[in-house]
């Protein structure tokens, strides 16, 4: 009958992880040293447990084991640079071409490098300069067109200011008349009368 294979997946039960751990770990090691002493290879094994116990094995030493394999990485980047060093030199490379380009069109918009174009390309800058020309034009108006709005806001707001400036002596000069009225009108109230209308019995 053959042997029921299992699905390999984390094993949720802890004890059973644990178990099945040392079995494999110790298995692992065991092919390591096979495959070092019948393959006279230099093997080295580093294996961190879920508590971050370490386990280690090696035909010779570990750290000659990664000394060994820093030298021929090492070795390697330089005689075989790495996809990420290619890629960003080539990266560098493009956006290199791109300011030079840039530079050079900008040099020609300033009517410098026009030597060895073509026609056609002559007829291009001229677009480019004219598309540009039309460009500042408008913005130019369009900024004119928010000066001069806000000047005539600054002026409308200046003439309300002073119209209410000039009704302030009016307002005065009606609450001092208001104010000479009722004065005048009070002194001409009837003087009061004080004699003694008092009843008197008696012998005068």
């Amino acid at each position: 009958m053959p042997r029921k294979r299992i699905q390999i997946k984390k094993i949720d039960n802890i004890s059973s992880r644990q178990v099945t751990f040392s079995k494999r770990r110790k298995g692992l090691f065991k092919k390591a040293q096979e495959l070092s002493t019948l393959c006279d290879a230099d093997v080295a094994l580093i294996v961190f447990s879920t508590t971050s116990k370490l386990f280690e094995y090696a035909s010779s030493s570990v750290e000659q084991v990664i000394e060994r394999l820093n030298r021929h990485s090492a070795i390697h980047r330089l005689d075989r640079p790495s996809i990420e060093q290619q890629l960003e030199r080539d990266s560098n490379d493009t956006l290199r071409k791109k300011v030079e380009d840039n530079t050079r069109e900008v040099r020609q918009l300033n009517g410098e490098d026009l030597q060895g174009l073509t026609l056609q390309e002559l007829q291009k800058l001229e677009e480019l300069l004219k598309r540009g020309l039309t460009c500042v034009s408008k913005a130019k108006d369009e900024n004119a067109m928010q000066e001069i709005s806000t000047l005539q806001r600054k002026a409308e707001e200046l003439m309300e200011e002073n119209q209410k400036l000039k009704q302030v002596p009016s307002l005065i000069h009606g609450q001092r008349q208001q104010l000479e009225c009722i004065i005048s009108s009070s002194s001409y109230l009837p003087e009061e009368d004080y004699s003694d209308t008092s009843l008197k019995l008696g012998l005068p």
